[in-house]
């Protein structure tokens, strides 16, 4: 009998009912398939449960991803045992327009970068217990035939003209990134290297702390607050309905940030957007981020510096507005991925800006953040991430990748945009996770993929294209 350790990770903010009635099937499914099933019998939720977790030794091990979590149990329960690791997420459930209830492939992506960081190696399930295919992969994994690593072919294309590219590169040096907080826990995408930046694109980073970010909110004027609110309700009459007070707090938030913007110079701003703004201040940060990428500030939320450089390097490069996203859903059969993120798009990428609502958040249930679908048409998407190759001098690679942007309803309660990939949909899923690459995407409706190619020779940053 095959011995499988399963830990199954859960955050309180999501469906905990819907996390626990799947990690149950789960279960149920692989002692069906005749596997001794061990390791911790509850969710793993809190770094309590984490300490007290024991996984014995096993034939196979499981990351069951009931829920979005941060990567920290994934690396500190199975960083060390015998890979592959089987990293098993869940498909969204619930009706359209409601809240991404679990988020379960975003976090399986984001543990796939944290062990990959690690040493640890992994494959990649998606999909319920209920499903054949999830029930015959399971049946090959239990004979140790992990699903395979697969991802789309690697293209090879024309690039872009040098002499535009250059000039790109020159009008990126020189622009400042302000960053405010720490990465949150568990989030490696979001560590940087300030002076590989600087010696390799000119940027300058500008930390704040988090303390320093509160006391500046909280010297923003009244008057100067109440300003902020009444034009932003009158840009979008929807935020009258949300809780007046959590909207002016955001409102002082975004006055704070433009304010610092100006004073230093800044061209980026990458926030640490949770916990300390819902918990301390009592409200989410994310239309304040919106409203300031609606006035050309590039904003990025958790803290993602290498997120707002890949948005920079996308926009001097030729690409107009940009949005970070994360992979969160698919339909292999339609080809489809849905890209989401909490609220904090400009209103200019909405679908139809005009009917761009403003609610609150979808799992803090604070206000504000955005409520809208993203625009349609032919879109890239791309991320600059660490490399971990030691052979790599840039300390640098790059993935890029195509689709297009379908009109469809705002499939979660945020901002969603459905994609319709150009590589197979499954397999750049499975390239991204088993990939390790970042859980965060930049996506633009402009394809500036001909000048990154020749950026990317120009620095020597590995370039991964699907």
């Amino acid at each position: 009998m095959t011995k499988v350790a399963v830990v199954a990770l859960a955050r309180p903010t999501f469906d905990l009912a819907c996390a626990q009635a799947n990690f149950t099937a789960a279960t149920a499914l692989l002692k069906e398939l005749g596997a001794e099933v061990v390791g911790p019998a509850e969710l793993i939720q809190t770094p309590d449960d984490v300490a007290a977790a024991v996984i014995p030794a096993a034939d196979l091990y499981i990351l069951f991803m009931a829920s979005f979590s941060d990567a920290s149990p994934a690396v500190e329960l199975l960083g060390k045992v015998p890979g592959p690791v089987l990293l098993w997420s869940m498909r969204e459930p619930g009706a359209i327009g409601e809240r991404l209830k679990l988020n379960s492939m975003c976090g399986a992506n984001l543990a796939a970068h944290a062990l990959m960081s690690s040493g640890q190696s992994f494959r990649h399930l998606h999909g319920n217990a209920d499903e054949e295919s999830v029930r015959s992969k399971l049946k090959a994994a239990l004979r140790g035939e992990l699903p395979a690593a697969t991802a789309p072919a690697n293209q090879i294309r024309e690039l872009g003209d040098l002499a535009d590219t250059k000039a790109a590169l020159a009008r990126l040096s020189g622009k400042r990134i302000g960053i405010i907080g720490e990465a949150p826990n568990g989030f490696t995408p979001c560590t940087f290297d300030g002076p590989k930046l600087k010696e390799l694109f000119g940027l300058n980073i500008l930390p704040m702390t988090m303390a320093g970010a509160f006391e500046k909110i909280a010297e923003v004027a009244p008057a100067r607050t109440e300003a902020a609110y009444n034009s932003a309700v009158a840009a979008q009459p929807s935020l009258a309905a949300v809780n007046v007070l959590e909207a002016k707090k955001v409102s002082s938030v975004e006055v704070a940030l433009d304010d610092w913007r100006g004073e230093d110079g800044l061209d980026a701003i990458a926030i640490r957007c949770w916990p300390e703004f819902p918990t301390d201040l009592g409200a989410c940060v994310c239309s304040s981020l919106g409203r300031l990428a609606d006035r050309g500030t590039v904003t990025t939320c958790e803290r993602d510096v290498m997120g707002a450089v890949t948005m920079l390097v996308s926009e001097a490069l030729g690409c107009d507005q940009n949005y970070l996203v994360d992979i969160v859903d698919i339909n292999e059969s339609e080809n489809i991925i849905r890209l989401w993120h909490c609220g904090s798009a400009a209103t200019k990428l909405a679908a139809e800006p005009e009917n761009a609502t403003q609610s609150i958040h979808c799992n803090r249930k604070l206000g504000v953040a955005g409520n809208f679908p993203l625009k349609t048409g032919p879109v890239t998407l791309v991320r600059i991430d660490r490399d971990v190759d030691p052979s790599n001098s840039t300390g640098l690679r790059m993935v890029v990748s195509r689709g297009e942007s379908i009109s469809a309803p705002n499939h979660f309660q945020g901002n969603t945009a459905t994609v319709r990939t150009e590589p197979s949909a499954a397999a750049l899923v499975s390239g991204i996770v088993t990939g390790g690459y970042p859980h965060h995407l930049v996506i633009s409706w402009v394809d500036v993929r001909p000048a990154l190619r020749r950026m990317a020779q120009l620095l020597g940053i590995p370039l991964t294209e699907w």
